[in-house]
């Protein structure tokens, strides 16, 4: 498992771990979703429908697509809810620069930034959406406390990624099917092994649904909890920001 060790270095500090991921994704952008489709057997979708079904957006709403990537999450949220005004921001240009050049409905903004230091005021937005994010982020407490920051009170965070199944043969299971089929997805779609075992090794380092939890919980974020997907293989994490005292 050399390649394995090789991306554990690159990944265990927090400024190589922003530079690495942000390299990655620049160069599997032009075929991330379709990446997305095989590894998920296209199950992705129905997971993320579900995401926007927790967040229970409404028109009128101000949304952030963090980690928006191509931007699927954004486009579906105005789809699906009449039209909220969507901002999709993300650490790599290149993965926003596929999004805009599909057709269908658009951000209303596309904006570099990194989770950790986000360039919005506070309570700017009733609801920040995260699909496949919260991996990849450096200090993953700070950014929970940015999202924090940028929700008006009552906002909502709702953030799928990659979880920890409860049952050990499961996860034994699911993690050796992560590293076979990321090193074979990754040399079919772009000859390159490493562009996706990357996934299991970030999940080694990633809390899960349990760990995210307890972080936003500790952030002050309330009515959280989340839905397993899969036995738990998938988690959504859901919270939201109190209302201020007084407030209807």
């Amino acid at each position: 498992m050399t390649l394995n060790r090789d991306i554990a270095r690159k990944i265990e500090e927090p400024d190589r771990k922003r530079a690495y991921v942000r390299d990655l994704f620049a160069g599997v952008a032009w075929r991330y979703d379709l990446t997305n489709d095989v590894l998920s057997f296209g199950l992705h979708r129905r997971w993320k429908r579900r995401l926007l079904e927790l967040a229970d957006l409404h028109t009128g709403h101000t949304v952030l697509d963090l980690a928006a990537g191509t931007g699927d999450l954004g486009r579906w949220a105005i789809e699906a809810s009449g039209g909220p005004t969507v901002v999709a921001a993300d650490l790599t240009p290149e993965m926003m620069r596929v999004g805009r050049d599909r057709g269908g409905p658009q951000p209303a903004a596309w904006i570099a930034a990194e989770a950790g230091s986000l360039p919005f005021r506070d309570a700017t937005f009733d609801r920040v959406l995260i699909g496949y994010g919260l991996r990849n982020f450096t200090h993953l407490e700070r950014c929970l406390d940015e999202v924090f920051r940028c929700l008006k009170p009552g906002g909502r965070l709702v953030a799928l990624d990659f979880g920890h199944p409860p049952g050990r043969m499961l996860r034994r299971a699911y993690m050796g099917y992560l590293e076979l089929s990321t090193r074979a997805v990754g040399w079919a779609l772009h000859r390159d092994p490493e562009s996706y075992v990357y996934i299991p090794e970030s999940l080694r380092r990633f809390p899960g649904q349990r760990g995210i939890r307890a972080m936003m919980e500790r952030a002050g974020y309330t009515r959280s909890g989340f839905e397993d997907l899969l036995g738990g293989i998938m988690g959504i994490n859901y919270g939201e920001r109190p209302e201020a005292r007084g407030s209807a």
